[in-house]
């Protein structure tokens, strides 16, 4: 590691790499509002002012981790979004993602901290949302095969998303380790079970 303000050259994609990964172990470890351009720098063993030169600012290394964030997200989400109950698979590899990747999640959902418009990120956050909607849709397909409205598409999206991402939240805050463990597998599929249940319940009082 280099010492600070020292130079040291980098290819854009070394620097850029080193910096996401700084980045992500900096909110992993000391979380978001701890985060600063030097500490980063430090960690990835770059001057600041080659951070500085490459993003512009802490907004600027964000926008990149949370482009790399969705864009892994949607890789492992929808490698396992597959077959009948794939939405209800696809949720409990969102915990596991989530659980297993935190640095990323902590920065993917909290828009302030990023370029909202830059062009990578936009594209990058629809083609996540896109496996989502993906596996709702092919999930209510087998179960009504007359037809599926998009209205019931973004029911079951809504619901879903809304169960696995709060789920995750509860787990990352140390909200869950009391009364259910830590284990990251265990607890991602008894979400998936329990979501299972709680539609049974809800036909069950129609």
């Amino acid at each position: 590691m280099t010492a600070e303000g020292a130079t040291r050259p980098y290819h854009h994609g070394d620097l850029e790499r080193a910096a996401i990964d700084g980045a992500v172990e900096e909110v992993r470890t000391v979380g978001v509002a701890a985060v600063s351009m030097r500490r980063i720098a430090r960690r990835a063993g770059v001057s600041h002012a080659a951070l500085a030169y490459q993003f512009g600012d802490k907004r600027g290394i964000f926008t990149a981790v949370a482009r790399e964030g969705f864009r892994l997200a949607a890789e492992i989400i929808g490698a396992a979004t597959t077959g009948p109950d794939g939405f209800l698979r696809g949720g409990q590899a969102y915990v596991e993602f989530a659980l297993t990747h935190r640095g990323y999640f902590e920065v993917m959902f909290r828009p302030y901290l990023y370029r909202g418009d830059d062009p990578d990120l936009v594209a990058a956050k629809n083609a996540a949302f896109a496996v989502l909607y993906g596996g709702a849709r092919a999930s209510l397909t087998a179960y009504r095969p007359d037809g599926v409205s998009d209205a019931d598409v973004n029911g079951l999206v809504l619901a879903g998303w809304s169960l696995s991402h709060g789920f995750a939240t509860l787990a990352l805050t140390g909200n869950l380790s009391e009364q259910f463990g830590t284990d990251t597998a265990t607890l991602a599929a008894q979400m998936a079970s329990g979501i299972s249940t709680l539609g049974d319940l809800v036909r069950h009082f129609e």
